[in-house]
């Protein structure tokens, strides 16, 4: 069986300019010695080595450190050792005496086949990505940037090209399989693939590792609870808000606190608008078209934060929607607008209360009840009232249900002189604003300011339309 060697080598690596003798004993003994060099072709110096500048071969080889020497028996790989190890080099190719003006060992240095973010340029360039989406070809003359505008990939912002490189290293944050169909994207209800959701995950800018938050989000919009469609479609407001529970949140950057409903936040902004982009570019909800909204609102865009779990007391809405403590999970709403609440007199609960339903009561209109689901986002100051006060969680939920609490009197249409509300018949009854379970409550915000916000949700709120639905985030 023949015996032949290999060795990769860089002249930027000090070992390997170190075993340049070595290597000229190795081809001078007569065993067959191929040299692969990662960055200049001349190098080693007196032997004739194989220009590898482009990496393929480092990448088929699959090195890590250079110098690396492969023993070959009969053209397969037999053996291999890295850096400079004069026992172990004669071990291998069966030499003896192998340099033995040099130090008895060095380490090697980094391969450049494996520099950052050259693992998915090599398996693109090389190998077999398992891409499976039409690649587009882009003129050199053209701006990429401008083709995603003109393709009306864009939700009118700048995005990212999707190329392959970045589609395969998106899709090193997640183990699944990048066709395994998620479900079908409305309103057209085309298949969507989870090389589909890394391509818009790509186009909004998120990282690898905010994939798997982006593929729960899209898992809950197609739930059909939270019905997708018939929220795109509406004329009203409304627009999926994407809130975040768990590790998750904290190991990916998310931003629970000061400004985490506005801008700064990669994550944030990314994961919400890798969803808006997802129903448009696969979905076909695009404004104007099936997206009929009167007026919309920026949220849109996006709409995305992580809920503050800083506080003990505080049971996190995960949990509070069945999911074990620590575990992450998004929740998706559809939400319809901000509503602020500046208090800064109420210091007890029974007076914090009744100021936040006021905000509350307005959401959709102050005269309609029972239609509008919500989210109260409390802040850090406002929950220290409740807390201070002795109210927990589901005392404060109770108070402000209660505290919504209107006669029929000044709901009907035409009372207060205005038409809208609800049917006369109701004149008698005593409505509270939500309807069972509408109400919800999270934390976030800064330290620092006694206000809170409400977003209130569509008017097909639910059994007649849309519910939060909860999803566990996985890898």
């Amino acid at each position: 069986m023949s015996t032949s060697f290999i060795v990769v080598a860089k002249r930027d690596c000090p070992t390997c300019e170190l075993v340049q003798p070595v290597l000229r004993e190795i081809a001078a003994s007569g065993a067959g010695l191929t040299v692969y060099t990662q960055d200049d072709p001349t190098f080693p110096d007196g032997l004739d080595a194989v220009d590898d500048r482009a990496l393929e071969h480092s990448w088929r080889l699959d090195i890590e450190t250079v110098p690396t020497l492969i023993r070959l028996d009969g053209g397969t790989e037999a053996e291999r050792t890295v850096g400079w190890d004069r026992t172990e080099w004669e071990r291998v190719t069966d030499l003896g005496s192998l340099g033995p003006d040099l130090p008895a060992f060095r380490p090697g240095c980094g391969s450049k086949s494996v520099d950052p973010g050259m693992e998915e340029i090599l398996e693109v360039a090389f190998g077999s990505p398992p891409l499976a989406a039409r690649a587009i070809e882009v003129a050199s003359p053209e701006d990429e940037h401008e083709l995603c505008f003109a393709r009306g990939w864009s939700d009118g912002l700048p995005v990212v090209p999707p190329t392959p490189v970045r589609v395969l290293r998106m899709l090193k944050g997640t183990t699944r399989d990048p066709q395994e169909v998620i479900g079908a994207i409305p309103p057209d209800n085309a298949p969507c693939t989870v090389e589909k959701v890394a391509i818009n995950a790509v186009l909004s800018g998120c990282k690898p590792e905010y994939l798997p938050v982006v593929l729960a989000a899209v898992e809950a919009a197609l739930d059909p609870a939270f019905a997708m469609h018939g929220l795109l479609c509406t004329t009203y407001f409304s627009s999926p808000m994407v809130i975040v529970n768990g590790p998750v949140a904290r190991r990916i950057g998310m931003n629970s606190g000061v400004n985490a409903l506005g801008q700064g936040n990669r994550a944030n902004a990314s994961i919400g608008r890798a969803l808006q982009l997802l129903i448009r570019n696969v979905g076909g909800g695009v404004p104007g078209g099936i997206d009929r909204a009167t007026l919309g609102w920026p949220g849109k865009y996006t709409l995305c934060f992580a809920e503050d779990e800083s506080d003990p007391d505080w049971p996190p809405l995960s949990v509070e929607r069945g999911l074990a403590p620590g575990t992450s999970a998004v929740t998706l709403f559809g939400g319809g607008g901000l509503s602020p609440n500046m208090d800064e007199g109420s210091r007890t609960p029974e007076s914090l209360a009744r100021s936040l339903a006021l905000t509350l009561n307005s959401v959709g209109h102050p005269k309609l009840v029972k239609s509008f689901d919500a989210f109260l986002v409390l802040s850090p100051e406002h929950w220290r009232i409740f807390k201070e006060g002795g109210w927990d969680k589901a005392r404060i939920k109770a108070g402000l249900e209660a505290a919504t609490a209107r006669p029929g009197t000044e709901l009907v249409r035409g009372a207060g002189g205005v038409d809208a509300g609800v049917r006369s018949e109701l004149v008698e009854e005593s409505m509270t604003k939500f309807r069972d379970g509408g109400l919800n409550i999270v934390r976030a915000g800064g330290e620092a300011g006694l206000m809170s916000a409400v977003i209130g949700g569509w008017a097909a709120s639910g059994a007649r339309g849309t519910v939060p639905v909860t999803r566990e985030i996985g890898r």
